[in-house]
């Protein structure tokens, strides 16, 4: 048990609410094990009929994983960074083939980590204060989480243009998506609870119940556009593409690819691309296990973090330092598979 997780039942329901205010509730390894504990003590307790996931104070659902830790461990033997990733892949794994419904309350930022334990649920309630996405090429690391899996299976190329430009989706946004079920006024999400502690047989009606219509979702009017621009699986094709438009719209989209990692926009179309063909999330996970246990020890995530998070000076020196010296050959390295003895494995 860790105090960074408020773990309960409520009646028929087991809850579990991220308590991490301070760092935005991000996951830590305890945090992980502890979850992957509780829903395998539920998913073979008669008692318990669904899972609530949400998080305690603060404005943020799950702003992803301990970075800190990951660029620390990965400059070293990356050994904890490794365990780290195992760890949430698994508890990813764990709820994407769940047997009980789960419900989760993404009240406020969703991010990376974020992403990967409200996607797999089978209620993804979105509020007005959600804010979601994968916001990984800006540190060098990857969409992982099943971000491979999840994003290419979004309408049209808008996976794509999540994973490079790393842009934020509202609550709206995601419902239109369908990265949301339902759309809920948070003064309602006590009330749900409450509702769906006393009949889980009934999840489904009562968010439908309390569901109020979305505001327009702004994304909806992008989609030909990111659907033009964003065509190719070749970094270098988008880049010229949004080049030759011109438009106001591209130019930012490109000023705002001109700031990510290549190496890690090249790595997340390919990962797109494969993952769209996968017909087992397993696989999407122990590909992704194989390229995080990489990218967490080059260059290019050691600096982002430091650029981004620890020294705050958002001026990431990325190496290889354009999309052109990140070769085909750079690339397949990453994507390699891992040792037999080395590779991710779901829970038994």
């Amino acid at each position: 048990m860790t105090e960074d997780l408020l773990i309960s039942a409520d009646g028929r329901v087991g809850r579990i609410s991220l308590n991490r205010p301070k760092a935005i509730h991000a996951l830590n390894l305890a945090m992980c094990q502890a979850m992957i504990d509780a829903l395998v003590k539920w998913r073979a307790d008669d008692g318990i009929e669904a899972v609530t996931i949400d998080h305690s104070e603060g404005r943020g659902f799950c702003a992803g994983g301990d970075i800190r830790m990951l660029a620390k461990s990965g400059a070293g033997d990356g050994k904890e960074a490794r365990a780290f990733f195992h760890t949430e892949y698994r508890l990813n794994h764990l709820l994407f083939t769940y047997p009980k419904p789960v419900v989760a309350f993404m009240d406020g930022i969703t991010m990376g980590g974020g992403v990967g334990i409200s996607q797999p649920a089978k209620y993804r309630v979105a509020t007005e204060h959600t804010r979601f996405a994968m916001p990984e090429t800006g540190i060098g690391l990857f969409p992982d989480v099943g971000g491979g899996w999840y994003l290419p299976r979004l309408e049209g190329r808008v996976g794509q243009y999540l994973a490079l430009t790393g842009a934020r989706l509202d609550g709206a946004d995601c419902l239109a998506l369908g990265l949301a079920t339902h759309y809920l006024p948070s003064e309602k999400l006590a009330e749900a609870k409450a509702r769906i502690a006393a009949h889980p047989d009934r999840i489904g009606g009562i968010l439908g119940e309390l569901s109020i219509t979305a505001p327009p979702a702004t994304i909806t009017h992008q989609i030909d556009r990111i659907n033009r621009l964003f065509a190719s699986d070749t970094y270098e094709e988008i880049l010229a593409a949004l080049e030759s438009d011109g438009g106001e719209w591209a130019e930012r989209e490109l000023a705002t690819l001109r700031s990510k990692s290549p190496q890690t926009c090249k790595v997340a179309l390919r990962q797109l691309k494969e993952g769209a063909e996968m017909h087992d999330f397993a696989a999407e996970m122990a590909q992704e296990y194989a390229i995080g246990s990489r990218v967490v020890t080059m260059h290019d995530f050691i600096e982002g973090v430091r650029a981004l998070i620890i020294d705050k000076d958002n001026s990431p020196r990325w190496n290889p330092p354009t999309p052109e010296a990140v070769t085909d050959d750079w690339i397949d390295a990453i994507f390699a598979p891992l040792p037999e003895n080395e590779k991710w494995t779901p829970l038994a």
